[in-house]
């Protein structure tokens, strides 16, 4: 008997943000802003997926907005909900309180 393999694949990690985000009713400029947060997080990383991180590379992210990139403290407020919505909403992970983040002024 022949086997099937199902052609049907998970989405990729970007789409699955964009799909919960609209299932939540989510503003189409927040999931923009998210979606951006979330690629500039993965990218600082070099590429790496989110769920080999954790709490350390999220501190580390957010700490270089502040020092290096001297963004405003709203700013890495957003980036911090973008990143805390991927870990919560999409790989189910609950990362502990962020103590290590140098916060912007």
């Amino acid at each position: 008997m022949e086997q099937r393999v199902d052609t049907a694949k998970t989405p990729k990690l970007l789409d699955q943000v964009r799909l919960r985000m609209r299932a939540k009713h989510y503003s189409l400029r927040t999931e923009q802003s998210y979606l951006h947060w979330i690629k500039r997080f993965i990218l600082f990383h070099g590429k790496r997926h989110p769920r080999d991180m954790g709490a350390p590379e999220v501190e580390a992210f957010l700490t270089a907005l502040a020092v290096e990139s001297k963004v405003a403290a709203a700013t890495q407020n957003l980036a911090l909900a973008a990143v805390l919505f991927l870990y919560r909403e999409i790989l189910g992970v609950d990362l502990p309180w962020l103590d290590g983040v140098t916060r912007a002024k």
